[in-house]
Protein backbone atom coordinates (compact mmCIF):
# COMPACT_ATOMS: atom_id res chain seq x y z
CA UNK A 1 0.00 0.00 0.00
CA UNK A 2 0.93 3.58 -0.45
CA UNK A 3 1.07 4.57 3.47
CA UNK A 4 1.44 8.35 2.85
CA UNK A 5 -1.73 8.46 0.24
CA UNK A 6 -4.10 5.90 2.03
CA UNK A 7 -3.54 7.79 5.28
CA UNK A 8 -4.97 10.96 4.13
CA UNK A 9 -8.03 8.83 2.55
CA UNK A 10 -8.65 7.43 5.98
CA UNK A 11 -8.02 10.73 7.56
CA UNK A 12 -10.67 12.34 5.32
CA UNK A 13 -13.18 9.84 6.03
CA UNK A 14 -17.00 9.76 5.95
CA UNK A 15 -19.11 7.18 7.87
CA UNK A 16 -23.14 6.40 6.48
CA UNK A 17 -25.48 5.35 8.85
CA UNK A 18 -28.57 4.40 9.28
CA UNK A 19 -31.42 6.21 10.90
CA UNK A 20 -32.27 3.51 13.84
CA UNK A 21 -32.97 3.69 17.28
CA UNK A 22 -29.36 2.82 18.56
CA UNK A 23 -27.51 4.90 15.63
CA UNK A 24 -26.94 8.34 18.02
CA UNK A 25 -25.42 6.42 20.98
CA UNK A 26 -23.28 4.26 18.21
CA UNK A 27 -22.11 7.09 16.99
CA UNK A 28 -21.60 9.17 20.37
CA UNK A 29 -19.78 6.00 21.61
CA UNK A 30 -17.24 4.97 18.66
CA UNK A 31 -17.00 8.09 15.95
CA UNK A 32 -14.45 10.97 16.62
CA UNK A 33 -16.27 14.67 15.91
CA UNK A 34 -13.51 14.93 12.64
CA UNK A 35 -14.63 11.97 11.13
CA UNK A 36 -17.88 13.46 8.70
CA UNK A 37 -20.94 10.97 9.72
CA UNK A 38 -24.11 10.95 6.80
CA UNK A 39 -27.41 9.84 7.38
CA UNK A 40 -29.26 7.82 5.21
CA UNK A 41 -32.94 7.89 4.06
CA UNK A 42 -35.50 5.02 3.29
CA UNK A 43 -38.28 4.99 1.17
CA UNK A 44 -40.38 2.96 4.02
CA UNK A 45 -39.22 5.40 6.67
CA UNK A 46 -39.23 8.60 4.86
CA UNK A 47 -37.56 12.18 5.06
CA UNK A 48 -37.72 12.48 8.85
CA UNK A 49 -36.01 10.38 10.78
CA UNK A 50 -32.87 11.22 8.44
CA UNK A 51 -33.60 15.06 9.27
CA UNK A 52 -33.74 14.11 13.42
CA UNK A 53 -30.67 12.17 13.60
CA UNK A 54 -29.04 14.98 11.65
CA UNK A 55 -30.05 17.60 13.55
CA UNK A 56 -28.86 15.85 16.88
CA UNK A 57 -25.82 14.86 15.78
CA UNK A 58 -24.80 18.07 14.53
CA UNK A 59 -26.27 19.54 17.77
CA UNK A 60 -23.87 16.86 19.38
CA UNK A 61 -20.68 18.66 17.09
CA UNK A 62 -20.51 16.53 13.98
CA UNK A 63 -20.48 17.40 10.68
CA UNK A 64 -23.34 15.96 9.28
CA UNK A 65 -24.37 15.05 5.71
CA UNK A 66 -28.35 13.83 5.49
CA UNK A 67 -29.35 12.94 2.49
CA UNK A 68 -32.39 14.59 0.68
CA UNK A 69 -33.52 11.75 -1.89
CA UNK A 70 -35.86 13.35 -4.71
CA UNK A 71 -37.94 10.77 -4.67
CA UNK A 72 -39.01 10.84 -0.73
CA UNK A 73 -40.05 15.11 -1.30
CA UNK A 74 -43.86 15.91 -2.06
CA UNK A 75 -43.06 18.95 -3.58
CA UNK A 76 -41.10 21.84 -3.21
CA UNK A 77 -42.87 23.64 0.09
CA UNK A 78 -41.45 20.01 1.19
CA UNK A 79 -38.35 20.49 0.09
CA UNK A 80 -38.29 24.22 1.10
CA UNK A 81 -39.30 23.04 4.69
CA UNK A 82 -36.40 20.27 4.93
CA UNK A 83 -33.90 22.79 3.77
CA UNK A 84 -34.82 25.44 6.64
CA UNK A 85 -34.68 22.56 9.31
CA UNK A 86 -31.72 21.65 8.05
CA UNK A 87 -29.90 25.02 8.45
CA UNK A 88 -31.10 25.73 11.40
CA UNK A 89 -29.32 22.77 12.68
CA UNK A 90 -26.42 24.25 10.88
CA UNK A 91 -25.75 21.79 8.50
CA UNK A 92 -24.35 23.10 5.29
CA UNK A 93 -23.62 19.91 3.26
CA UNK A 94 -26.61 17.31 1.67
CA UNK A 95 -26.05 14.61 -0.43
CA UNK A 96 -29.27 14.07 -2.88
CA UNK A 97 -29.51 11.14 -4.77
CA UNK A 98 -32.96 10.21 -6.60
CA UNK A 99 -33.50 7.41 -4.16
CA UNK A 100 -35.46 3.94 -4.29
CA UNK A 101 -38.84 5.07 -3.64
CA UNK A 102 -41.60 3.75 -6.01
CA UNK A 103 -43.46 5.53 -6.96
CA UNK A 104 -42.20 8.62 -5.75
CA UNK A 105 -43.57 10.40 -2.61
CA UNK A 106 -44.22 13.40 -4.71
CA UNK A 107 -43.20 15.16 -7.63
CA UNK A 108 -39.76 14.66 -8.56
CA UNK A 109 -38.95 11.61 -10.42
CA UNK A 110 -34.93 11.96 -10.09
CA UNK A 111 -31.98 14.36 -8.74
CA UNK A 112 -31.35 17.04 -10.99
CA UNK A 113 -34.71 18.87 -10.76
CA UNK A 114 -34.01 18.89 -6.99
CA UNK A 115 -30.13 20.09 -7.81
CA UNK A 116 -31.91 22.73 -9.58
CA UNK A 117 -33.83 24.06 -7.34
CA UNK A 118 -31.69 24.31 -4.74
CA UNK A 119 -29.75 26.31 -6.85
CA UNK A 120 -33.36 28.64 -7.43
CA UNK A 121 -33.28 28.48 -3.39
CA UNK A 122 -29.94 30.77 -3.56
CA UNK A 123 -27.72 27.74 -2.80
CA UNK A 124 -28.37 26.95 0.60
CA UNK A 125 -25.96 24.37 1.04
CA UNK A 126 -21.80 25.36 0.52
CA UNK A 127 -21.35 21.52 -0.30
CA UNK A 128 -23.86 18.94 -2.43
CA UNK A 129 -23.17 15.71 -3.35
CA UNK A 130 -24.50 13.18 -5.80
CA UNK A 131 -24.31 9.69 -6.93
CA UNK A 132 -21.46 8.03 -9.40
CA UNK A 133 -21.92 4.15 -9.99
CA UNK A 134 -18.39 2.35 -10.97
CA UNK A 135 -20.47 -0.61 -11.52
CA UNK A 136 -23.35 -0.79 -13.50
CA UNK A 137 -26.63 0.34 -11.89
CA UNK A 138 -29.03 -2.07 -12.39
CA UNK A 139 -31.97 0.09 -14.51
CA UNK A 140 -29.43 2.60 -15.70
CA UNK A 141 -26.78 2.17 -18.44
CA UNK A 142 -23.62 3.18 -17.85
CA UNK A 143 -22.94 6.24 -20.51
CA UNK A 144 -26.58 7.74 -19.35
CA UNK A 145 -25.29 7.69 -15.64
CA UNK A 146 -22.11 9.50 -16.55
CA UNK A 147 -24.22 12.02 -18.83
CA UNK A 148 -26.16 12.45 -15.62
CA UNK A 149 -23.09 13.58 -13.61
CA UNK A 150 -22.35 16.15 -16.62
CA UNK A 151 -25.76 17.30 -16.22
CA UNK A 152 -25.67 18.14 -12.43
CA UNK A 153 -22.25 19.19 -12.06
CA UNK A 154 -23.14 23.23 -12.19
CA UNK A 155 -25.05 22.47 -8.82
CA UNK A 156 -23.31 19.94 -6.99
CA UNK A 157 -19.96 20.20 -5.44
CA UNK A 158 -18.72 16.62 -4.91
CA UNK A 159 -19.85 13.06 -6.08
CA UNK A 160 -20.49 9.84 -3.87
CA UNK A 161 -19.62 6.70 -5.86
CA UNK A 162 -21.89 3.80 -5.00
CA UNK A 163 -20.23 0.75 -3.35
CA UNK A 164 -17.46 -1.27 -5.77
CA UNK A 165 -15.48 -4.14 -4.52
CA UNK A 166 -13.48 -4.13 -8.12
CA UNK A 167 -10.29 -2.50 -8.03
CA UNK A 168 -10.02 -2.47 -11.72
CA UNK A 169 -13.62 -1.11 -12.69
CA UNK A 170 -13.25 1.01 -10.05
CA UNK A 171 -9.68 2.44 -11.26
CA UNK A 172 -11.30 2.46 -15.02
CA UNK A 173 -14.98 4.82 -13.99
CA UNK A 174 -12.54 7.29 -12.28
CA UNK A 175 -10.49 7.23 -15.38
CA UNK A 176 -13.55 7.26 -17.56
CA UNK A 177 -15.57 10.46 -15.76
CA UNK A 178 -12.26 12.77 -15.89
CA UNK A 179 -12.00 12.16 -19.71
CA UNK A 180 -15.72 13.13 -20.24
CA UNK A 181 -14.89 16.28 -18.07
CA UNK A 182 -16.15 15.99 -15.16
CA UNK A 183 -13.97 17.16 -12.22
CA UNK A 184 -16.19 17.13 -9.07
CA UNK A 185 -13.85 15.55 -5.97
CA UNK A 186 -14.71 12.14 -5.87
CA UNK A 187 -15.95 10.11 -2.32
CA UNK A 188 -15.26 6.40 -3.09
CA UNK A 189 -17.84 3.93 -1.76
CA UNK A 190 -16.52 1.35 0.14
CA UNK A 191 -17.86 -1.30 2.34
CA UNK A 192 -16.70 -0.81 6.14
CA UNK A 193 -15.81 -4.12 7.93
CA UNK A 194 -19.34 -6.26 8.01
CA UNK A 195 -19.87 -9.25 9.47
CA UNK A 196 -22.58 -11.19 7.96
CA UNK A 197 -25.07 -12.12 11.03
CA UNK A 198 -24.61 -8.81 11.83
CA UNK A 199 -25.73 -7.13 8.36
CA UNK A 200 -28.76 -9.93 8.04
CA UNK A 201 -29.87 -8.25 11.75
CA UNK A 202 -30.28 -4.62 10.22
CA UNK A 203 -31.48 -5.36 7.42
CA UNK A 204 -34.40 -7.17 9.47
CA UNK A 205 -34.16 -3.56 11.73
CA UNK A 206 -34.92 -1.52 8.71
CA UNK A 207 -38.46 -3.39 7.72
CA UNK A 208 -39.04 -6.45 5.62
CA UNK A 209 -40.04 -4.55 2.75
CA UNK A 210 -36.77 -2.68 2.42
CA UNK A 211 -34.68 -5.44 3.44
CA UNK A 212 -36.49 -7.84 0.63
CA UNK A 213 -35.34 -5.00 -1.94
CA UNK A 214 -31.97 -4.40 -0.20
CA UNK A 215 -31.73 -8.05 -0.70
CA UNK A 216 -32.89 -8.36 -3.99
CA UNK A 217 -30.85 -5.45 -5.86
CA UNK A 218 -27.63 -6.13 -3.91
CA UNK A 219 -27.00 -10.09 -3.91
CA UNK A 220 -23.84 -10.34 -4.75
CA UNK A 221 -22.84 -7.87 -1.60
CA UNK A 222 -24.15 -10.98 0.72
CA UNK A 223 -22.38 -13.05 -1.51
CA UNK A 224 -18.62 -10.88 -0.29
CA UNK A 225 -19.74 -10.77 2.94
CA UNK A 226 -20.77 -14.29 4.06
CA UNK A 227 -17.47 -15.22 3.34
CA UNK A 228 -16.04 -16.81 6.22
CA UNK A 229 -14.94 -14.05 9.14
CA UNK A 230 -16.92 -11.67 6.51
CA UNK A 231 -15.63 -8.85 4.46
CA UNK A 232 -12.99 -6.44 4.96
CA UNK A 233 -12.12 -3.95 2.56
CA UNK A 234 -8.40 -4.05 3.25
CA UNK A 235 -7.72 -6.18 -0.55
CA UNK A 236 -10.00 -3.92 -2.34
CA UNK A 237 -8.12 -0.71 -0.86
CA UNK A 238 -4.79 -2.16 -1.35
CA UNK A 239 -5.30 -3.33 -4.69
CA UNK A 240 -6.80 0.37 -6.10
CA UNK A 241 -4.61 2.17 -4.22
CA UNK A 242 -2.90 3.41 -7.85
CA UNK A 243 -6.26 4.66 -9.00
CA UNK A 244 -7.18 6.08 -5.69
CA UNK A 245 -4.34 7.99 -4.47
CA UNK A 246 -3.16 9.90 -8.42
CA UNK A 247 -3.56 13.53 -8.45
CA UNK A 248 -5.73 13.04 -11.13
CA UNK A 249 -8.09 11.15 -10.03
CA UNK A 250 -9.21 13.87 -7.37
CA UNK A 251 -10.32 11.28 -5.00
CA UNK A 252 -11.07 13.39 -1.72
CA UNK A 253 -11.75 10.72 0.66
CA UNK A 254 -13.30 7.06 1.73
CA UNK A 255 -17.21 7.16 2.05
CA UNK A 256 -17.29 4.18 4.13
CA UNK A 257 -20.80 2.24 4.23
CA UNK A 258 -21.23 1.11 8.33
CA UNK A 259 -24.28 -1.03 7.39
CA UNK A 260 -24.68 0.11 11.48
CA UNK A 261 -21.44 -1.75 12.59
CA UNK A 262 -20.46 1.44 13.13
CA UNK A 263 -17.78 0.68 16.71
CA UNK A 264 -16.39 -2.43 13.92
CA UNK A 265 -15.73 0.22 11.16
CA UNK A 266 -14.11 2.52 13.35
CA UNK A 267 -11.59 -0.24 15.06
CA UNK A 268 -11.21 -1.63 11.28
CA UNK A 269 -9.68 2.36 10.53
CA UNK A 270 -7.80 3.22 13.64
CA UNK A 271 -6.02 -0.04 12.98
CA UNK A 272 -5.42 0.21 9.80
CA UNK A 273 -4.12 3.88 10.46
CA UNK A 274 -1.55 2.07 13.03
CA UNK A 275 -0.44 -0.29 10.29
CA UNK A 276 0.46 2.21 7.64
CA UNK A 277 2.22 4.59 10.05
CA UNK A 278 4.44 1.77 10.66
Amino acid sequence: MGAAGLRALLDSVRYEVLPARATEDKVLAHVPRAVTVTVTASPAKGLEPTLDLAARLAAHGYRVVPHVPARLLRDDAHLKEAVDRLREAGVDDVFVPAGDADPPAGVYEGALPVLRRLSELGGPFARVGVTGYPESHPLIDDDVTVQAMWDKREHATYIVSNLCFDPRVLGEWIGRIRRREVDLPVHVGVAGPVQRAKLLAMATKIGVGESTRFLTKHPSWFLRFAAPGGYSPDRLLARAEGALTAPTARVAGLHLFTFNQIAETEKWRRALLDRLAG
